[in-house]
């Protein structure tokens, strides 16, 4: 995937400027500092951003624990055989930890916020969300969170359907939700057309009242709903940062509310946000 920030486009409204869609309409993105940009959403969210939905995030009920916020700095306790991301970090501070060399050196060079995405195993449904930030020429964790992957778990060959997270380093672009987000940095889009089907389980509900867009198989300065699959409808998409429901997503990473709300605060555009994620293994080699 491609590495560097693309140039913002959507219609800068001012950073409380969101108005909320009405039913079937798409509201406009918020460009926060950007005066000017081109519009480029979902022509019909109606329709379109509901089947984009349904091929995308949020609407199984199988498959992992549930994940509540660990709050700041938490992590698991290591075992015997391996150091802890904070112990990692104290011995190699210009390292994302655990993290190898192959994904490591995937991080762009202008990157000064990092989302480490950590999945328990290959196949599993359970994942720690981790915030790292650069100062200088070292990495501090900032926070961490309890989250859930691909109910099936990881892969590094994604297809549409398959149940399970892409595996790579991915920028962060674009935010919306069903909910206004003012104090967000990233280009936000309200709009009511985030909603999951009513017949979707009842704990989904909230799922997309916050979400951020892994610029995985996506056009970036767009809004989340952009269906658009650069590489073609096979290889997926949709696969977003969003609220936890307790259990295995069809591919996006859900952590807690208070979780989806510090990261929107906090990743900014101008220091270049990515994810790294994948399974404890995928990600050490």
């Amino acid at each position: 995937m491609g590495m560097r920030a693309a140039g913002r486009t959507g219609t800068g409204t001012g950073r409380h400027g969101a108005g909320v869609a009405r039913p079937g309409e798409v509201a406009q993105v918020r460009v926060p500092g950007r005066a000017k940009a081109r519009a480029a959403l979902v022509a019909a969210a109606g329709g379109t951003a509901l089947a984009l939905l349904l091929s995308g995030c949020g609407g199984d009920s199988g498959g992992g624990s549930g994940g509540g916020d660990q709050g700041s700095g938490s992590a698991k306790k290591a075992t015997a055989s391996e150091l802890s991301p904070q112990a990692e970090l104290a011995k190699h501070p210009t390292r994302i930890p655990r993290v190898g060399d192959r994904l490591q050196a995937k991080i762009p060079d202008n990157a000064d916020q990092v989302v480490a995405v950590e999945g328990k195993g290959k196949d599993s449904a359970d994942a720690t969300v981790r915030l790292y930030t650069r100062h200088g020429e070292k990495w501090r964790e900032e926070h961490s969170w309890a989250a859930h992957n691909g109910k099936k778990g990881w892969t590094n060959d994604h297809h549409e359907g398959d149940k399970r997270s892409p595996v790579g380093v991915f920028t962060l672009s674009d935010a919306g939700g069903v909910l206004p987000e003012p104090d967000a940095k990233l280009p936000y889009t309200q709009t009511s057309a985030f909603t999951p089907p009513s017949y979707w389980p009842k704990k989904t509900r909230h799922d997309f009242d916050h979400v951020i867009a892994i610029d995985y198989n996506r056009v970036k300065g767009t809004s989340p709903l952009d269906p658009t699959r650069p590489q073609g409808k096979a290889k997926g998409g949709s696969i977003w940062l969003h609220m936890d429901h307790g259990s295995g997503t069809s591919g996006c990473v859900s952590l807690s509310k208070s979780g989806m709300r510090t990261l929107l605060r906090t990743l900014n555009p101008d220091k270049h946000p990515v994810v790294v994620m994948g399974d404890k293994a995928s990600l050490k080699r």
